[in-house]
């Protein structure tokens, strides 16, 4: 694990704007291009994107129309999945790029939901049918699988959103049967149907006939997750038949370690994990040597390491607000300096934001292309 005190100094604001602010014909993939705003190179993907991406958490029926003037200062992704308001933020994004020539300008990201869930189920249908003897081998296996890599160690893993941790229990529980009964799930074509079910009614909800990105697994929990067959093959399916073009994963938990595997296998072209001030040290290794593979990083729950709309999460720790307060001195809101925090970081593509109206995607926004003096935490 990197020191903070290493952290700090390779993140120098000369470093970050090199990565941030490519010169006007710099290759790449542009899309609503404006003065005002940053941005970044996704990868391998060649996509230009803006620093910050409107994430999907407060994008509803009814909440959406603001998103308009985050396109005025040039935001140009607009990130999504089934799960979200189940399935009003996809079709809230629908209606905002509808019947004008906004699909142009902006970079589309679905997810699979429930992909992790859907394969836990599958083990756990066998793991019910064994003998009681053999259930507790498992469990204990699974345990000493998720103690070894220090999934759940204080530091590491935060609670960013209720019922974060259900699946862990179960998601260690197939991977330890993976040895002996993989055979029965991680080549069922059950997960090809899954994923194109997924797309399809995705596609309907927005109008559109493709997306840029697809993310599966959404809300990877292990490694092992992304190595399914399945999901390369059927993704392979879906570019051929123009609904999407790259593969990308998303990762809550264990988000290191998921984003080390998918650097290892190559065929995933971006991900999106929860990486923030307080986790940092034990993320930093694994996104270096992500982009040194050309894969696009994007940075999840930055904000939420120092605020959340989650009421049963409130108040968040003070101890966390203590942090950034000392790493970014000021009279700057705290989740703002938790984004400018993140964006001095070279190798990341951008940030997530969940811009729930006009005054954040002003404030936000605002903080694009900025570099600040990190101070020792």
């Amino acid at each position: 694990m990197q020191s903070r005190r290493a952290f700090l100094t390779t993140y120098v604001p000369g470093l970050a704007a090199t990565a941030a602010s490519p010169p006007p014909n710099s290759s790449g993939e542009w899309r609503n291009k404006q003065s005002g705003m940053s941005y970044r190179r996704l990868g391998r993907t060649g996509l230009m994107i803006s620093e910050f991406v409107s994430g999907g958490d407060p994008i509803t029926l009814s909440n959406y129309d603001h998103l308009n003037f985050a396109l005025e200062k040039g935001l140009n992704y607009l990130d999504m999945a089934p799960a979200y308001n189940k399935g009003q933020t996809e079709e809230a994004y629908g209606r905002l790029i509808k019947g004008s020539h906004k699909r142009d300008k902006v970079f589309l990201t679905t997810k699979v939901s429930g992909f992790s869930n859907f394969r836990n189920s599958m083990y756990k249908e066998i793991f019910d049918g064994l003998p009681a003897a053999k259930q507790e081998a498992i469990r204990k296996r699974g345990l000493e699988m998720r103690e070894e890599r220090g999934v759940l160690k204080p530091g590491y893993f935060f609670t960013y959103y209720p019922g974060q941790s259900n699946p862990i229990e179960l998601t260690y529980i197939a991977n330890a049967m993976r040895p002996d009964y993989g055979h029965k799930v991680e080549g069922s074509p059950k997960f090809r149907d899954y994923i194109v079910t997924s797309i399809e009614t995705s596609l309907k909800r927005v109008g559109t006939d493709n997306f840029d990105i697809l993310m599966c697994p959404h809300g990877s929990n292990s490694p092992e997750e992304l190595e399914i067959p399945e999901i390369l093959q059927t993704f392979e399916r879906l570019k051929k038949a123009g609904k999407v073009r790259f593969l990308g994963f998303t990762s809550h938990t264990d988000s290191g370690g998921v984003l080390a595997r998918a650097a290892q296998l190559g065929h995933y072209d971006c991900a999106m994990l929860a990486y923030n001030v307080l986790n940092a040290g034990y993320v930093e290794r694994s996104i270096r040597e992500a982009r040194a593979k050309d894969m696009g990083i994007i940075a999840m729950k930055v904000a939420m390491s120092v605020a959340t709309h989650h009421k049963s999460l409130q108040p968040v720790p003070q101890w966390r607000i203590d942090k950034i307060n000392r790493v970014i001195p000021g009279d700057m809101k705290p989740p703002m300096k938790a984004y400018l925090w993140a964006l001095q970081n070279p190798n990341l593509s951008g940030v997530i934001s969940n811009l729930w109206d006009k005054t954040l995607v002003e404030e936000n926004l605002s903080l694009a292309g900025k570099k600040v003096e990190l101070q020792p935490a």
